[in-house]
């Protein structure tokens, strides 16, 4: 195989690997703004931008996305800390197989801002799942559109709250995020649904305030 000379158009397998990138890219930025997320022409901005951006500044981008951290402190362990708590119930719109889904959900409010942490079981072993703060209760249309701080701005994080996890071999999921803004209560539920189908909600909790 001859190297490519410098000034050289780039060989096939190197615009291949690059195309890869860039719509993984817009895929994972499609993603973010689901589940009724934003409007949909927040939705077709968003994706728009993702398409004409290149490939490392799509990353500086989701780099600044935090949608969990496995090993922070829970938001019921969180020290002086204002702790709401839901369960979690069943969707009508959840997908075949999710009937045995259960779990709760805590959100907690100190000083140094917002964590939340959801915990469920009966969820496929290996797959992907994404939850978000939902500015409605669950009897509204299973949440409604997302929680925003500011709300009509991004729908990606830190303007939301995404959770994003993978469920163990025995079909336990559970991830805590974090957002150094309070949400106040205006972050009323928490909805959980597959990564590769976000308009399929499996559950959705209401938080006790």
């Amino acid at each position: 195989m001859t190297p490519e000379r410098d000034g050289a158009a780039p060989s096939r397998r190197s615009r291949t690997r690059l195309a890869a990138c860039c719509a993984g890219l817009t895929a994972a930025a499609l993603l973010l703004s689901g589940c009724g997320g934003g409007s949909s022409d927040s939705a077709s901005a968003n994706a728009a931008a993702a398409e004409s951006a290149t490939p490392s500044e799509n990353m500086d981008d989701m780099a600044g996305m935090e949608m969990g951290d496995p090993s922070a402190t829970p938001a019921d362990k969180i020290p002086d800390a204002e702790v709401v708590e839901g369960t979690f119930k069943l969707l009508d719109t959840r997908p075949p197989g999710m009937d045995d889904v259960k779990g709760a959900a805590w959100l907690a409010q100190s000083p140094k801002g917002t964590t939340v942490t959801v915990s469920l079981t009966g969820l496929k072993p290996g797959e992907e799942y994404m939850s978000h703060l939902h500015g409605r209760p669950c009897s509204a249309k299973g949440g409604g559109e997302h929680f925003q701080f500011d709300k009509g701005g991004p729908t990606t994080p830190p303007n939301e709250v995404h959770l994003m996890f993978t469920a163990d071999k025995s079909g336990m999921g559970k991830m805590t995020v974090n957002n150094d803004r309070k949400t106040g209560e205006k972050a009323v539920a928490v909805v959980v649904h597959p990564m590769a189908a976000q308009d399929n909600r499996i559950a959705c909790a209401d938080f006790d305030f």
